[in-house]
């Protein structure tokens, strides 16, 4: 737990039921076999195909200002490992819903395989699919939240920008900054910008093929 209690300590986690989900969803369960030594570690860490499992504090920052609730239903994009996915999936319960979207098909696999480790997929809280995630998911839109946990470039995608509720919130890497976008009304979005991290950019349908890894 001394991963946990460090991300307290410093501040990174502050929410009662973000702190239980944290406690309950190891890390390790999501890397592969050759990194699991490596788990407590609070550092983003190879899981293949040019993609990441995020730095732990990061992950808490941006699930802080996510703001999940009990029987939400999120969008989670670049879902990779499927740890962001199951945190989510943990917080928001059997009511809520979790959609976890991934493009590179091997690791659709990983993270699925790592999710249902806890039984998510089973309960039919989650769904671990091969999708462009910066198409949204509109089949089960409107979201509640959506949260990305790769970089895009320019603007958010207007998908996303449609697929959300009013009053829903967005969190994404912008090149080295975290954004959160608060939806206000049907074109209105109250935006606040938090510099000076890292990430791997967001791969999408035109920017996919087999050469980047």
């Amino acid at each position: 737990m001394a991963l946990v209690d460090s991300l307290i300590e410093g501040g990174w986690l502050r929410t009662p039921r973000i702190i239980e989900a944290f406690k309950k969803i190891k890390r390790v369960d999501f890397l592969p076999e050759d990194l699991k030594n490596l788990a407590e570690l609070n550092e983003a860490l190879p899981i293949g195909y040019g993609q990441t499992i995020s730095q732990p504090s990061v992950v808490a920052f941006m699930i802080e200002l996510l703001s999940p609730e009990k029987g939400e239903k999120i969008l989670d994009v670049g879902a990779g490992s499927g740890w962001t996915t199951a945190l989510l999936a943990e917080i928001v319960g059997e009511k809520g819903k979790v959609i976890g979207l991934e493009i590179v098909p091997e690791l659709v696999e990983f993270g699925k395989k790592n999710v249902s480790k806890y039984n998510f997929i089973e309960k039919g809280i989650v769904e671990f699919l091969e999708a462009d995630g910066s198409k949204g998911y509109p089949k089960e839109a409107p979201f509640d939240k959506i949260l990305c946990s790769a970089s895009i470039q320019g603007e958010l995608p207007q998908p996303w920008k449609e697929q959300i509720k009013i009053e829903g919130r967005i969190v994404t890497p912008i090149g080295s900054s975290i954004w959160l976008f608060a939806k206000k009304s049907k074109n209105k979005f109250q935006t606040k910008e938090y510099p000076g991290f890292w990430f791997v950019p967001l791969i999408t349908k035109k920017t996919y093929g087999r050469k980047n890894f």
